[in-house]
């Protein structure tokens, strides 16, 4: 695992203030009892039927390195919120670690709206402290993942590359996007710290600037190709595509590729297309890059554009017609004395289902997905297969995880998996998800008791 070599320290000052404020209250009142939290998604975004698990590397990378150090209880004790709080939660603080376990899907699982991602059990403190920083990376990860996945099959079979950095929200997210677009099916990315980081395939080729510097066209075009004659690409749409096109034949055969940015790209495509062939130049590959989605990729593909390859920068690592994931961290039970204690809630548009859960997904003769069952997590087996496994004890991971390009496999056997009518690009149809009989049942007793408990 790639992780493990990087030894990150994560701040426990990572987290919203409420998350500490509570935790100061559970110090003070002894609650120290084992808690369970789920993470899910309540809704998909629009056009969307399915996510693609991401993140979880992060997130475990997170949990067994969280601590407080001494400039940062320092800096809470200044905090006026703080001003009554005891010693005793300050040197708790101090030596905190999350001693807890963590069940969760395999990054590149294909999910659906309410089963959860992840369920982390532990001391309340510790499973509360986490929710911050779990939410923003999972949510984040797993919308660029799905992302990815959707232009990827946008793209039937020709490259993506993940080209975002310059548009993320901030460069460390677009660090994280690229490797949440590879998890996604990306061939790589633009991003060399993502490349270094995460040992991911970079590229790129240059850019308007680099072709204005130079005295002409073909001087550009030859000085890139003098210093990297094994692997030019060369940008056509400075000046007159069709024209930069007929000065790259004479680099002949061996020129990796050209890229298109802008104007009309499938009859461009085409007439570059040709000019290439013409040339004996049919292994030069053509890229699209300039805006581009999963719809528009879609298009030009259909319209007969003959690209062999995609740079898709803003639409992608921003998710931009989806930018954000509803991710919600809910608690389920809490534990007394050994006995399980479930919780759920009531609000309008916001309720939960109590107990800890498993999913378990229904698959046919031919490996293709039927339906998913979530269930409680004491049930016995309910369909063919259970998608949250354990990946950590006492905080500490029970085995190293995949490496990126395992995960990236494991995606791509996941949506092969997935029935057409649940990728549609447009409109496509609600994969069946339903709680099983006896969870069903457990909630419903379990709100006549609260009923009851009220009267």
């Amino acid at each position: 695992m790639q992780s493990e070599s990087i030894q990150p320290r994560f701040s426990g000052l990572s987290t919203d203030l409420y998350q500490l404020t509570m935790a100061a209250a559970y110090h003070a009142h002894g609650r120290h009892e084992r808690a369970s939290f789920e993470l899910f998604v309540r809704r998909l975004p629009p056009e969307r039927s399915f996510l693609v698990a991401a993140g979880l590397e992060q997130a475990l990378d997170y949990l067994r390195n969280l601590s407080f150090n001494a400039e940062e209880i320092a800096y809470l004790q200044r905090l006026p919120v703080f001003a009554h709080v005891s010693t005793a939660f300050w040197d708790y603080l101090c030596n905190f670690r999350f001693s807890g376990e963590v069940w969760a899907m395999p990054e590149g699982t294909v999910a659906f709206a309410n089963e959860p991602l992840l369920r982390v059990t532990a001391p309340l403190i510790e499973a509360q402290l986490v929710e911050t920083f779990l939410l923003a990376t999972l949510n984040f990860q797993t919308l660029i993942a799905t992302k990815a996945a959707r232009i990827v099959a946008a793209a039937q079979g020709c490259g993506v590359i993940e080209f975002g950095a310059r548009r993320c929200h901030s460069f460390g997210a677009a660090v994280y996007a690229a490797r949440a677009a590879f998890i996604g099916g990306c061939v790589g990315t633009s991003n060399v710290e993502a490349g270094r980081v995460f040992e991911l395939p970079v590229y790129g080729t240059s850019a308007h600037s680099f072709v204005m510097s130079f005295e002409s066209e073909q001087a550009a075009f030859r000085a890139y190709h003098e210093v990297f004659p094994d692997s030019t690409t060369l940008l056509l749409d400075t000046y007159d595509t069709l024209h930069a096109a007929r000065l790259a034949t004479g680099f002949g055969p061996a020129l990796r590729g050209v890229r298109l940015d802008s104007g009309d790209l499938v009859e461009q495509c085409k007439q570059v297309r040709a000019i290439l062939d013409r040339a004996g130049m049919q292994q030069t590959r053509i890229m699209a890059s300039g805006d581009l989605d999963e719809f528009k990729i879609a298009s030009l593909l259909a319209a007969g554009a003959p690209f062999d390859s995609f740079g898709v920068g803003t639409e992608l690592s921003t998710s931009r017609d989806a930018p954000a994931l509803g991710g919600v961290y809910k608690l389920v039970e809490l534990e007394h004395d050994g006995r399980r204690e479930p919780k759920m809630k009531l609000s309008s548009e916001k309720a939960t289902y109590p107990y800890c859960k498993q999913v378990w997904r229904s698959v046919a003769r031919d490996g293709s997905f039927v339906g998913d069952v979530i269930a409680a997590a004491d049930e016995p087996p309910v369909s063919d297969g259970p998608l949250l496994k354990p990946v950590m004890r006492s905080g500490v991971l029970i085995e190293p995880l995949p490496s990126l390009a395992e995960s990236q496999r494991y995606t791509q056997r996941q949506l092969a998996e997935l029935p057409p009518q649940f990728k549609a690009l447009r409109e496509p149809a609600p994969y069946p998800v339903r709680y099983s009989v006896e969870l069903e049942r457990r909630r419903r007793a379990l709100l006549k008791q609260l009923e009851q408990d009220k009267g």
